[in-house]
């Protein structure tokens, strides 16, 4: 592998597992990027498809420090973040999953970020969410709630960064690292960065997300369960009193209800809403809730789609070079 030293702050690590489509674009938008890391490290956990020989092949003229590590057994993302942690001797660390991308602005923008704020533990920001076939399907400046600074209400109510658009500052992050006991690996580790330091929001886009068959966030249920784990395991950390324990309970509980309608599960999202209605932020959410749950499902599937085709139109495919095969 061809290296030359890059002058960024940064350490990169991409956990891979079985995305051989999709993990040489990751690797194309981290060497295209303004601001190159001072190394790169890939760790594929035994994937069980031909991941090691792309990433090896897209590596070869890598123009900065870079290192694949292939697992023998599979230990899991949290694991492998890890390891990558104990490997970072740089300021800041990023990882990308290697079904994800990063616009070339990414790490620039993340690290003047956290350059100017001191006291901010991360920098993240919004993304587009693409599918399989590198279209935009989704941006979450049209539904996320995100929060500059003291994060825990945003994190309370079950709003977390997505982990693409996310820098960390080094220091924070070594204090905690990965709970590898956690099925929800970054959650928990939000919760605890947020009593440390606060988080710097970007509102435009530097990060793009996968939107695919294998994704975890899309078992609705299966995120429910593990954010209420998070929150039990840190709430003493948190030094939550039992008021604002049921508080953040209720308003979890409403974020879900909203996903679970989004979703299409609508007698689930009944139940959930109703047993947290005062967790709702405003009437306005208490309105779209029940618009969802009262429209016929014929015309619920006709806003959808209207709603994807003006997706379509508006944004089309992701283009950049770094996701041309």
């Amino acid at each position: 592998m061809r290296c030359v030293v890059a002058a960024a702050p940064v350490f990169v690590a991409v956990p891979s597992y079985r995305h051989a489509r999709f993990v040489a674009q990751a690797l194309r938008s981290i060497v295209r990027q303004t601001q190159p890391p001072t190394k790169l490290l890939v760790i594929d956990d035994a994937s069980p498809d031909d991941s090691p020989h792309i990433i090896a092949r897209t590596l070869a003229d890598c123009p900065f420090p870079c290192e694949l590590i292939v697992h023998e057994t599979n230990r899991g993302l949290c694991a492998t973040l890890n390891e990558a942690l104990a490997h970072c001797d740089a300021p800041y660390f990023a990882y990308l999953g290697s079904d994800d991308l990063w616009l070339p602005d990414f790490l620039a923008t993340r690290v003047t970020m956290l350059e100017t704020r001191p006291t901010a533990v991360l920098a993240y920001g919004h993304a587009l969410i693409v599918n399989a076939d590198n279209d935009i399907v989704d941006d979450t400046r049209w539904w996320a709630r995100y929060m500059d600074g003291d994060a825990r209400a945003m994190l309370l109510r079950g709003g977390a960064p997505v982990s693409a658009t996310v820098l960390y500052r080094t220091s924070a992050l070594t204090q905690f690292g990965w709970n590898e006991q956690a099925r929800l690996e970054d959650y928990e580790l939000y919760l605890r960065l947020c009593r440390v330091g606060g988080f710097a929001l970007d509102t435009d886009i530097r990060a793009a997300w996968r939107r695919h068959g294998h994704n975890t966030s899309r078992n609705v249920e299966f995120m429910l369960a593990e954010t209420r784990v998070a929150q039990a395991r840190t709430a003493d950390w948190l030094e939550l009193s039992e008021t604002e324990r049921r508080r953040a309970t209720a308003e979890l509980t409403w974020t879900y209800a909203e996903a679970f309608a989004r979703a299409g599960a609508r007698r689930r999202a009944a139940a959930l809403a109703w047993a947290s209605w005062s967790g709702a932020p405003d009437w306005q959410a208490r309105g779209k809730m029940l618009a969802r749950l009262l429209l016929p499902t014929p015309v619920e599937r006709w806003r959808q789609a209207r709603r994807a085709r003006a997706i379509a139109r508006r944004y089309g495919k992701l283009t950049l070079d770094e996701t041309s095969d």
